[in-house]
């Protein structure tokens, strides 16, 4: 089972496949994947942004903590005047732990424009890259239109195509009905010719020509009975003089030669 199964999941991967394959438009595939590279684009640019942003928000608190540093030094210096050490001594702790946190912001600040100058260049390499997607893709594009272009004239030329594969089936069935019928055409013109169709309309409803003969000789041998019988009834053939035939074996109706003389 394991074996059939693997090779049902095989066929099915393989009539998606084509299934997909015909489907796809490299044209759509190559503007989908530009619409990617875009927005991968755009979100470079806005970690540059946010990078930005925060460098922005450590240097104004470094400022602030100079200006803090510069004011605690002021205060040090006017309580040292006053001899006040103690205060002094508060206001240059201050000031000290105001300079290390000034320098960690400088650290951070740093490394903020490292990370930015990073995703700048990086930003540029991609936006190049992108530049030359757009352009080879649209190149592709215009190949992949003529292409398929010179696809269909060519099949449609040639009649290679399925829809015109279709019309020449539907042409030759077309050619070969009209062959058929001319043939049949031609048949009964010859038959028409040789006359058959007249002998057929002479024959009798269910008769054929051996019917016919059949019926004429019948015919003819009734038209000899009845010769034969006006000749016995009339005498001739029995070597009866030619006067009886005109009295026909009964009552002359002339007058014969010397007769009531």
């Amino acid at each position: 089972m394991a074996g059939t199964s693997g090779r049902f999941t095989t066929m099915i991967k393989a009539k998606v496949n084509r299934l997909l394959d015909r489907a796809e438009d490299p044209g759509e595939t190559l503007d989908y994947s530009y619409t990617k590279q875009m927005e991968m684009l755009q979100n470079v640019k806005k970690g540059i942004a946010d990078v930005v942003t925060a460098k922005k928000r450590l240097q104004m608190q470094s400022s602030k903590l100079e200006q803090q540093v510069v004011k605690l030094d002021a205060q040090a210096r006017q309580a040292i005047g006053a001899g006040k050490e103690d205060l002094a001594r508060t206001a240059l702790e201050r000031k000290t732990l105001a300079q290390s946190e000034l320098q960690s912001l400088d650290t951070q600040v740093s490394e903020l424009e490292a990370q930015q100058q990073s995703l700048i260049d990086k930003e540029q390499k991609l936006r190049t890259k992108v530049e030359g997607f757009r352009t080879k893709k649209e190149v592709i594009k215009a190949q992949y239109s003529a292409a398929e272009a010179s696809v269909k004239i060519g099949e449609a030329a040639s009649g290679v195509g399925e829809e015109m594969a279709d019309v020449g089936l539907a042409m030759q069935r077309a050619v070969d009905k009209t062959e058929g019928m001319r043939a049949r055409a031609g048949a009964i013109e010859e038959l028409e010719a040789a006359g058959a169709f007249e002998d057929l309309t002479q024959l009798g409803e269910g008769q054929d020509d051996i019917d016919r003969q059949l019926a004429q000789l019948s015919s003819g041998e009734q038209v000899d009975d009845e010769m034969a019988k006006m000749k016995a009834e009339l005498g001739v053939g029995s070597g009866a003089p030619a006067g009886e035939l005109e009295s026909g074996g009964g009552p002359a109706t002339g007058r014969q030669p010397g007769a009531g003389q």
